[in-house]
């Protein structure tokens, strides 16, 4: 069985790809899922389901939820046992040698990708990233209403995803790839107009493709959003970029890459001169 949650909440098994119909049985799944092999108590899962209003007869109604859970599980398996245990003080979801959650598989690429950036293999980590980021369907449990523990793990998700794109945009860069990264940087901003890396990283790639003007505009762009948005000025790394175009520094052209930085030709003091990723 594969359960994927980087998306709409589904099941792919031996009887083809599943949704969860009823919303309070998806919620329960996932609240399972997002600590799979781990014990989640019961009141916690009521809090997930029901927020901080659980009925008189919350109780009850859970247990109707995880028997309904446990047919829909060992109906998409094909099988008449389920991965569902009641394990004091709450229940358990137990991942078998056969199944599969999309997030290990996403968060063991990206691990992937970051040993090879480490190690100077910048191809093989934008192998490894793109892969990683190929595996969303969209934002990660869209659709399912949950509560606090559910809330945070969307969150860090989405964190990771960001990181996974920073990555990838760095190691093509070392790459000598920045022409070819303009649009996407600029579609990335577009979803994380907050990001100060993905400004970084097209300033960087549209100065090294000889559009020093429009590398400056996006500083401007940058510094009017995070006033209005937030009410501050960019962050050093930023304002240090910007300086460092209108001086034509060298260490801003794109380098030969070595094993030990994403940037080595930008010089050993990489912040001081706003390298992405930095």
């Amino acid at each position: 069985m594969r359960y994927e949650i980087l998306g709409p909440l589904r099941l792919a098994g031996g009887e083809g790809t599943s949704y969860i119909g009823a919303r309070k049985v998806e919620t329960l799944l996932a609240a399972l899922l997002i600590r799979s092999d781990q014990v989640v108590a019961g009141g916690r899962l009521k809090e997930e389901i029901w927020g901080g209003s659980p009925p008189k007869r919350a109780s009850a109604a859970m247990h109707v939820y995880v028997s309904q859970l446990r047919k829909i599980l060992a109906a998409a398996r094909g099988t008449d046992g389920g991965p569902i245990v009641t394990r004091p003080p709450g229940y358990m979801i137990q991942l078998g040698p056969d199944d599969e959650l999309d997030v290990h598989a996403f968060e063991a690429r990206v691990r992937q990708g970051r040993t090879h950036i480490q190690d100077g293999r910048h191809e093989a980590a934008c192998v490894s990233l793109k892969s990683a980021l190929a595996m969303w369907r969209g934002p990660a449990l869209v659709g399912v209403s949950g509560g606090p523990m559910i809330g945070a793990f969307v969150a860090y998700l989405e964190d990771a995803r960001v990181e996974c794109f920073e990555m990838l945009m760095d190691a093509q860069l070392t790459m000598g790839r920045h022409r070819e990264l303009v649009g996407q940087l600029q579609a990335l901003i577009t979803e994380y107009p907050l990001s100060e890396v993905f400004y970084r990283q097209l300033m960087l790639a549209l100065y090294r493709s000889e559009r020093q003007a429009e590398a400056l505009k996006v500083y401007e762009s940058a510094r009017r959003v995070l006033h209005d948005e937030l009410g501050l000025e960019p962050g050093q790394p930023l304002r240090d970029l910007q300086r460092s175009i209108l001086l034509a520094d060298p260490r801003l052209e794109p380098q030969s890459a070595g094993p030990a930085t994403a940037l080595d030709g930008f010089g050993r003091d990489l912040d001081a001169v706003g390298a992405p990723g930095a």
